[in-house]
């Protein structure tokens, strides 16, 4: 399995997971990112790096234009890394499940 701290990174800033939620419709450019903020391009471009080192996001030139593209299929590492954690919540739920049965009997 791929080491997701790149992927953590990129997605612990609230920022950088608005600028994924706007790349899920469309790709889009640094200054049409930008517009969506109260900040400067350069730091809309460093957001925009730290989301591309995750590899969460492609860049594509097109022109004088770089577009951004989400890369969806980046999620996965971060998917099977919480997969781990699936039978600690079914154990607890199965305790859960079975103290509630026992105490309705």
């Amino acid at each position: 399995m791929n080491e997701p701290q790149p992927l953590f990174r990129a997605l612990a800033d609230p920022t950088r997971r608005d600028i994924l939620l706007m790349l899920r419709g469309e790709d889009l450019t640094i200054a049409q990112v930008a517009e969506n903020f109260d900040m400067t391009r350069a730091a809309v471009k460093k957001h925009l790096t730290v989301l591309s080192d995750g590899g969460l996001i492609t860049v594509r030139a097109q022109g004088r234009e770089r577009y951004n593209t989400l890369n969806p299929n980046a999620f996965a590492p971060i998917k099977d890394w919480l997969s781990y954690f699936d039978a600690f919540w079914d154990d607890r739920l199965s305790v859960l499940k079975s103290a509630i049965e026992k105490d309705a009997q």
